[in-house]
Formats: structure tokens, sequence, C-alpha cells
């Protein structure tokens, strides 16, 4: 019961998102400080991660090719089938799970516990769409970071196979271009849009509605984290087989 419970208080947050809206000039400045927080600071790490595993794919790929009649652009086929489809939307989103969720829970929590959430109630202002509406519309902008995801670990493997001598820069250009189906970027995109949702509304959910002290914020950031990867892995699996089975 407990879990219908929360999945019954979940959309019912998620209605009062759009109820009773805040001021223009208050929520675009709230707008502008959660796409810094959210967007803009995650690019670092993001980058970084994608360049790199990038490179693993395809010295991976590379050396797992034994047979000489398998042709030689199958390492940036496979690196850009891999990171298009899954590494990209799926594992950067449980990766800004971790960074992101955590960031969301924890800073809606401590509003909770020091009764700031309380005080906005008084003053008439819908708590709701104050604090979790601005988050749902800085993370419409995540398909910019996945975009980046993409672009730097196909650019990674590049990197990985030409400087490691893995094979060559016009062997992995023929393998990035061959038998591309548009409709790939176009699924992509639609998993990272519903994570994005999910990425701003599952860790507000656990933030607003936590309860207690200090401690507590600690355990609802841990709790969001799970939670929401979870459920990403699960609409991944929905969605692929909607959109691909």
């Amino acid at each position: 019961m407990k879990y219908l419970h929360n999945i019954g208080t979940y959309f019912i947050m998620i209605k009062n998102m759009f109820r009773k809206p805040t001021k223009w000039s208050v929520m675009k400045i709230l707008i502008l400080k959660d796409i810094d927080d959210l967007i803009i600071g995650s690019l670092g790490i993001v980058a970084f991660i994608s360049f790199f595993v990038g490179g693993v794919v395809a010295i991976q790929t590379s050396l797992n090719i034994s047979n000489p009649l398998i042709p030689k652009y199958l390492v940036g086929f496979a690196t850009r089938q891999s990171i298009i489809l899954e590494f990209a939307p799926t594992f950067i989103s449980i990766i800004m799970a971790g960074k992101v969720g955590s960031f969301i829970t924890s800073s809606i929590g401590t509003m909770r516990v020091t009764e700031q959430i309380d005080a906005l109630e008084v003053m008439g202002i819908n708590a709701i769409n104050y604090l979790v509406f601005p988050k749902f519309i800085a993370l419409t902008l995540y398909p910019f970071i996945i975009s980046i995801a993409m672009f730097l670990g196909i650019l990674g493997g590049l990197a990985a196979c030409v400087y490691g001598g893995y094979g060559t820069y016009e062997d992995y250009i023929e393998g990035v271009q061959v038998d591309f189906i548009p409709f790939h970027m176009a699924y992509a995109f639609i998993k990272t849009m519903a994570f994005a949702f999910l990425l701003a509304t599952i860790p507000s959910y656990y933030g607003y509605f936590m309860k207690g002290g200090a401690l507590e914020v600690g355990k609802a950031s841990t709790t969001s984290f799970v939670w929401t990867s979870v459920i990403i892995i699960l609409v991944n699996y929905l969605l692929t087989s909607l959109l691909l089975g």
C-alpha cells in the first residue's frame, strides 16, 4: 500500500505543478538559476565521461575483432550505435540521477527541514509550482547535454582508435557513416525527453515530501537516486520495445 500511496502522491504533485502558477517575473529568475545549476553545471562531468567511455568502447570493439574477414570499419559502426542508442541517453541519465537528482532532493529537502516550504504556503504561493516547475522547464534543455555526450563519445572513440593504433581515421569515419538510420536519433531524443521529465520530478517528490531532519535529507537523496535509476531503466525498456521492437 505504501508504494501505491507514493505513486498516487507523485501524480497529484505533477498535477499541482501546473496549477496556480508563480508570477513570470519571479519564475524567469528561478528557471535561469536552475538552468545554470542543472544543465550548465553538468557539462563538465558529462563531457569527461562521454569522451573516455567512447574511447573504451572503440578499443574493446577493436580488440575483439580478430577475424580478418570482419571489416575494419566495424569499430566506428559499433561505437556509433553504442553511444547513440544506449550510452548517451540512458547511462548519462543514470549518472545525472546521481548528480542532478541528489542536488534537487537535497535542496528541496533542506527547504522542507528549515520550514521554508511552510512559509511559502502560508504566503499563498503554490510551493510545488514554485520549486518543481522551474526544474522541469530547465531540464527541457537536457537533450542539449545528450547531444554533446553523443558527439564527444564518438570523438573519443576516434581519438582512441587513431592515436592508439587500433584503426585508421578513414575506416572509423566510414563505420560512423555506414547504415545510419535517422530514426535512431529520434528514438534517442524521445528517450532523453522522457528521462528529463523523470529527473525533474522524482527527486523533487522525494525532497518535497520528506519528513525529519538533516539525516533524513541524506536518506531522501539516496532513495531518490535509487528510484530514479530504476524508473529510468524500466522506461528505457518500455520505450525500446515500443519504438524499436
